[in-house]
Parts: structure tokens; C-alpha cells; sequence
């Protein structure tokens, strides 16, 4: 329970930093380039994806299921498409169904999808297997 509220507290942190990338770009897209809401998400939203990846993987989960950091980012960024979906249909409600701010939207957006992503990518990840979780001791596979 303790690591579980650890890694909870980091990828909360760098959900928090990537959130400030994906919104920064975001507001940049729409109000000086006058791009659609919804197109400026998927793009901000991308950005905020590698930022959370490269924190996550540096400094808050310890245990890594897949040993190619390559295919690991993918599934990473297939587990996003989950996240962007969320995020596009809570953004979508608050701001064509409620009339909601798109930046408002985005705030409402980022709850849903940090407990989406959060909880699949730590679950298909970044969990210890049932080996591990038992205590048996196993080589790293960390790639330098």
C-alpha cells in the first residue's frame, strides 16, 4: 500500500508537469493560432504524454513489465489513446453541452484522464509481476 501511494503522489506530480505542457500548448494552438479546440487537444495532449513517459519511467515507477523501452512507450502511448479519448469527450461535454471555457474543460478533462491513465499504466506497466510481488528475487531487465 505504501509503494502504491508513492508512486500515486509521483505520477501525480508528473501528471501535474505534463498537464502544464499539455495546457500551455494548448492555449497557444487555439488562441494564437486559431486552431479547433479539439485538434489543439490531441496535439497538447501528445506533448503532455512523452513529458509524463520520460518522468515516469526516471523517477516514479521501479518496476517495468516490458524490457524494450521502445515497445514499453508504445503501449505507454496506446494506453494514452484510452487517456485521449477521455479527455476529448469530458472537453467535448464542457464545452459544447455546458459552455464551459475550453481551459475550464481542460481542468475538468485532467481528472478523468489521470485516473484512466493512472491506474491502466500502472496495472499493465508498471506493477511488479506476481514473482516479484512474492518476494522471489529476479535479475534486473532495466536497460542501461
Amino acid at each position: 500500500m505504501r509503494r502504491l501511494l508513492k508512486e500515486a503522489v509521483g505520477y501525480g506530480l508528473a501528471s501535474a508537469i505534463a498537464l502544464a505542457v499539455d495546457a500551455g500548448v494548448l492555449f497557444v494552438l487555439v488562441h494564437f493560432f486559431g486552431w479547433w479546440y479539439l485538434g489543439a487537444a490531441t496535439v497538447s495532449f501528445a506533448a503532455g504524454v512523452v513529458v509524463t513517459y520520460l518522468i515516469s519511467v526516471r523517477l516514479v515507477f521501479k518496476h517495468h513489465r516490458i524490457e524494450s523501452r521502445h515497445r514499453e512507450f508504445l503501449a505507454f502511448v496506446l494506453i494514452g489513446v484510452i487517456g485521449l479519448a477521455v479527455n476529448l469527450a469530458i472537453m467535448f461535454v464542457a464545452v459544447s453541452l455546458f459552455g464551459w471555457n475550453y481551459m475550464i474543460g481542460k481542468g475538468a478533462a485532467a481528472c478523468g484522464t489521470f485516473l484512466c491513465n493512472f491506474g491502466l499504466r500502472r496495472q499493465i506497466l508498471f506493477s511488479a509481476s506476481r514473482i516479484q510481488a512474492s518476494g522471489v528475487e529476479l535479475p534486473s531487465r532495466r536497460k542501461a
